[in-house]
């Protein structure tokens, strides 16, 4: 995992972000994936950074508290729970793609018969689908798209 500090051209807000590799961070970007938390512009870019410079030697540290299996162990099972939560949800659920934010429009407003759906939308659509009284709601895990699962 590769740490950049951001910064929102907007607002000038900087914040962190963490991505497999820069390719990772072109991509979303790209993409529209990647917003500031503060003000929601997606005119993003990476900011001058501090080089990390380590300890004297000669200074010792306070230790690390470390957290035990038990805590992992918990972790693990809420993010089962939660993933079968998911899972459950969108089994009465039609993949819509990138046309997600079209077809949630076009059910809201009586144009197309109830049904739910799911699919990939930029954030600034989603808040505009919020707006408009849209009921949205990301999911806490990625999907992978009916088309590209094995």
């Amino acid at each position: 995992m590769i740490v950049f500090d951001l910064k929102c051209r907007p607002g000038s807000h900087v914040f962190e972000g963490w991505f497999g590799s820069s390719e990772d961070f072109e991509s979303q970007k790209a993409r529209g994936l990647i917003t500031c938390p503060v003000c929601g512009a997606d005119d993003v870019e990476k900011a001058i950074m501090a080089p990390a410079v380590p300890a004297k030697s000669n200074r010792q540290s306070a230790p690390v508290p470390v957290s035990s299996g038990a805590d992992m162990a918990k972790l693990q099972a809420v993010m089962e729970k939660l993933a079968q939560a998911q899972s459950e949800a969108l089994k009465d659920s039609q993949w819509v793609g990138r046309k997600f934010a079209e077809t949630a429009r076009a059910i809201h407003y009586g144009e197309q018969p109830h049904q739910n759906v799911h699919g990939e939308v930029a954030p600034a659509e989603a808040r505009a689908l919020i707006e408009e009284g849209v009921e949205v709601a990301p999911l806490p895990f990625p999907v992978i798209p009916p088309d590209v699962q094995n």
